[in-house]
């Protein structure tokens, strides 16, 4: 005898599924489709110390036999190594950099830091800058040593992409977190002397975060939501008072100053900024073990680092309720740049993990006057160009260094990001029309 089953349903499995299609469809009918990458270049540890290296043009046909791939010679530990030589050189050679008079007597102070604009000092940089591609070169071609077979063949094909045709959107999706923008190639067409860098040739991005968070649904609106976390004693310093202005006419602006306030929003369920802005300390601690990892601080004391992010937020791993999504720019020294060791937590990964489109920070202790005059561009682009973070990056980049003589923007490194954008209902910003 046949007996009807009664059946309770205690979850809903396709809910994960008509979320992520929801969010398909708006994303097809958006004015602004994601364009495809031209370029994927993994970077994988083999082993105990070694590295793996693929790389892909999507669409284009790899060699009969297999993808263009190689065990590289270099070990991921001089690689980074080199990485970190590469850094320490842009913060010596030219932040620290002290002109001298015509007896050769260094002048006092670091006239390099202390604006934004260096076109007085154009010859300088212009040395400076030829000088910092030749270490970028130096990077790359570490990384991509070697004289067997299979490593000659992937280097050709590699370099010769990176060198070929420009404005490619590159994503370099990498277990080792390198100052990607600041590698340089041998040569260029192009006779200035930032030509040759990545950051400067191409949209670039580091990837290698989980997969994307399943997020819940918000109606489009007006005005995006904009975060400015900041240390109040860097309110004044260069540009930052129109940063925050512009914040202000242009977004909805919520302003944190301590470490508590911005802990509890992340605490919440949803934190819903487009955008986050920090202005603020970033610095290498101490975590008791033989390494520092990197932490950001606003106006009090307390440290803010990638664990304490993941604390509050790793709860909503998985709920489609959460929502936690903001383009990250993160203006506080060494912000771009990893954890000293791989076992400790990155805090730009952190965020992207929890569910953040991008974070872009800097790889070096930039200048504060030039971090905020970074800031204004980027953001006043971002918040009313339509163009994404890959290409307002390339942009100010070449903007910084024709028209100051400035190659900072090469520090500032996106994570994730290349195709983040922000998207409104198309009203015009407060004093645009």
């Amino acid at each position: 005898m046949s007996q009807e089953a009664t059946v309770h349903v205690r979850h809903n499995p396709s809910r994960d599924y008509t979320a992520v299609a929801a969010r398909r469809e708006v994303s097809d009918a958006a004015p602004h489709p994601v364009a495809p990458l031209d370029l994927v270049v993994a970077l994988r540890r083999s082993g105990t110390d070694g590295l793996h290296m693929t790389a892909f043009r999507p669409g284009e046909r790899g060699p009969r036999t297999r993808l263009h791939h190689a065990y590289l010679t270099a070990s991921a530990t001089s690689v980074l190594r080199t990485a970190g030589r590469l850094r320490t050189t842009w913060r010596d050679l030219f932040v620290r950099h002290q002109p001298a008079d015509a007896d050769g007597t260094p002048i006092a102070g670091f006239p390099l830091a202390e604006a934004a604009d260096l076109t007085p000092y154009a010859s300088d940089t212009e040395l400076l800058t030829a000088e910092l591609a030749k270490e970028g070169q130096y990077l790359l071609d570490r990384l991509l040593a070697g004289e067997n077979h299979e490593v000659k063949e992937f280097r050709s094909h590699l370099l010769s992409v990176l060198s070929g045709e420009e404005g490619l959107r590159i994503s370099f999706d990498s277990d080792l977190h390198l100052p990607w923008p600041m590698l340089a190639v041998e040569r260029s067409n192009d006779p200035h002397p930032c030509s040759r860098f990545l950051g400067y040739r191409h949209q670039v991005e580091q990837t290698g975060a989980s997969y994307p968070m399943i997020q819940g649904e918000t109606a489009p609106r007006r005005l995006p939501a904009a975060s400015l976390n900041t240390d109040d004693s860097l309110a004044h310093v260069g540009r930052a008072p129109q940063v925050r202005k512009l914040l202000e006419e242009r977004a909805t602006l919520t302003v944190r100053t301590r470490s508590a306030t911005l802990l509890s929003a992340l605490s919440e369920a949803v934190l819903d900024d487009d955008i986050m802005y920090f202005w603020c300390h970033g610095r290498f601690v101490d975590n008791g073990s033989q390494h520092q990892h990197l932490a950001v601080k606003l106006s009090d004391e307390r440290c803010i680092d990638a664990d304490l992010v993941l604390r509050e937020r790793t709860r909503y791993l998985g709920s489609p309720d959460a929502i936690f999504r903001p383009f990250v720019l993160l203006n506080a020294c060494h912000t771009g740049q990893a954890a000293a060791s791989p076992e400790l937590e990155h805090l730009g990964r952190a965020l992207v993990d929890m569910g953040a489109s991008g974070v872009l920070g800097s790889q070096i202790e930039i200048p504060q006057c030039f971090a905020a005059e970074y800031a204004y561009a980027f953001l006043d682009l971002y918040l009313s160009s339509g163009l994404t973070a890959g290409e307002i990056t390339m942009t100010l980049v070449r903007r910084f260094a024709r028209e100051f003589a400035n190659p900072l923007a090469l520090t500032y490194t996106l994570h994730c990001g290349i195709d983040s954008r922000l998207e409104t209902m198309g009203v015009a910003p407060q004093g645009q029309t």
